[in-house]
């Protein structure tokens, strides 16, 4: 498997610090990809190593920038449909802002067999400083022969659109916030929130067949303690389940079948550490998605941009981290740097797209994309070994500006040596939650540990699945996580 390139540094495309390489799919002997924030689609015939790109000059003029950050991307017969957003042409101000008078929320369609890049939508509200809602996710309805868009980010016709994809017409069918959806049995559940401030906070549910709306609050987490800013990176699903993952975990269940949304922490740290703008694909029949490590972050100390503190979004925990979910099993199979913006499979093959460098914000925007975006392909049979070597470390300081006192949810699945290392000021005790991610849920087993000031060793080789922990109060010192 050639490309002709796997490495994309850093070129001209005006917005707020890096996008990425976003929409990975492979179909009908291409693979389409879209680089941001330079607004390039690529289109390569596998076999033949021919190469087209695009560069969404149908929404506009040029010098464009942007094209998607959240990997929407559907394919239907002969066609790949592809959205985002983009500014055509792009406005660079030398305060480090941009004038969004001319982004545009878009849908294209590739057509495999001709070869051939049309628009089938485009809308701007045309402002300075405000955009329309960008299309964050793309699914097909295969009984109404439409497409469902899902759209969060943005000030203005947010919401679940269907969009008609002979005529190219876009008609609202709910006008709340949601970043990303999923198709189960014959309904599509859509999270329903705003990222950046709270998260998910309902689940909306469209019957394929009748068209009627039901709505779903999010249940419990099995160790029973709260969770906190749920964003929503990606939605699956498998086991005629819903998958949504969030910032601290996943919510997993189908009300159909008489299961709530329950939230599984997993990698949950006082930080912004989330499987955001990064996709989840099913392969082997289970899922497999990324948490990043930094994805979206302040630049500046003195950063005004709301929702997003500087040590919230900037302190490095761990690595990012490819996820197996194959229920009660969820399995690191992957390490990686910055963050992961997405996952395909192709031939046998794994395509994961990396970034070093996050997106920031509002006031930080430069004239050109500031990371090193590649490729990375592994062979599928990761699924199968032994997971790699991955460790965290967690300041606990974070957990009382963020007031946590739970945090973890470390999958052990796999690993021959695991331990944490808490380094505390004074005598504390410790719960240690012990839960998988068993369907139907059950509920985390709970024991406790007498930790003393200075270094303590616990050995987690002791318990299974994934484990939580709890502090009893507020306490200075760090935890260090090694998996091995």
């Amino acid at each position: 498997m050639l490309f002709k390139n796997y490495r994309f540094p850093g070129r001209y495309g005006p917005e707020w610090g890096s996008g990425g390489i976003f929409g990975l799919r492979y179909h009908n002997g291409v693979l389409y990809f879209t680089v941001a924030f330079e607004a390039e689609a690529h289109f390569i015939d596998v076999k033949s190593g021919e190469e087209k790109t695009y560069d969404f000059t149908l929404v506009g003029d040029a010098p464009t920038s942007g094209g998607d950050t959240y990997n929407a991307v559907e394919t239907v017969d002969e066609f790949i449909y592809f959205g985002g957003w983009v500014h055509a042409p792009a406005v660079y101000r030398e305060d480090r802002r941009i004038l969004f008078n001319n982004k545009y929320s878009h849908v294209h369609v590739y057509d495999t067999a001709e070869g051939s890049v049309k628009l089938l939508w485009k809308e701007s509200i045309h402002h300075e400083t405000d955009w329309a809602g960008e299309i964050s996710d793309i699914i097909y309805d295969p009984y109404g022969d439409r497409l469902l868009l899902a759209r969060e980010d943005g000030h203005a016709n947010l919401g679940v659109y269907s969009l008609d994809r002979k005529r190219g017409k876009a008609e609202p069918l709910i006008t709340e916030p949601s970043p990303k959806g999923t198709r189960v049995h014959d309904v599509a559940f859509f999270g329903v929130g705003n990222n950046f401030t709270g998260g998910v906070r309902e689940f909306r549910a469209l019957d394929l067949i009748s068209g009627k709306w039901e709505a779903f609050k999010p249940g419990g987490s099995v160790d029973g303690k709260p969770y906190e800013r749920p964003e929503l990176g990606a939605m699956a699903s498998a086991y005629n389940r819903a998958f949504a993952f969030v910032r601290g975990g996943i919510f997993a269940g189908n009300p159909y079948m008489g299961e709530v949304f329950t939230f599984y922490r997993l990698l949950d740290f006082p930080t912004f550490y989330a499987p955001f703008r990064v996709n989840a694909i099913n392969v082997g029949g289970g899922i497999l998605t990324a948490f990043n490590s930094h994805h979206d972050a302040s630049y500046r100390k003195d950063s005004s941009d709301a929702g997003i503190g500087w040590d919230f979004t900037n302190t490095l925990v761990g690595p990012s981290v490819l996820v197996y979910i194959a229920p009660p099993m969820v399995k690191i199979v992957g390490a990686f740097g910055a963050r992961v913006t997405s996952i395909e499979k192709m031939d046998g093959k794994l395509l994961v797209a990396t970034n070093t460098t996050p997106n920031t914000g509002a006031t930080e925007a430069t004239p050109f994309d500031t990371g090193n975006r590649d490729i990375v392909v592994l062979d599928e049979k990761i699924l199968q070994e032994r997971p790699p070597a991955v460790s965290f470390s967690v300041p606990l300081d974070l957990l009382r500006k963020a007031g946590k006192r739970t945090f973890g949810g470390i999958p052990l699945d796999g690993y021959k040596s695991a331990r944490a290392i808490f380094y505390v000021k004074n005598d504390i005790k410790l719960k240690v939650y012990e839960y998988d991610l068993s369907l139907p849920a059950g509920t985390a087993e709970e024991e406790i540990v007498d930790l003393k000031a200075g270094r303590n060793v616990i050995d987690l080789r002791t318990f299974s699945g994934i484990v939580g922990f709890e502090l009893e109060k507020e306490v200075k010192g760090k935890v260090r996580i090694e998996l091995l």
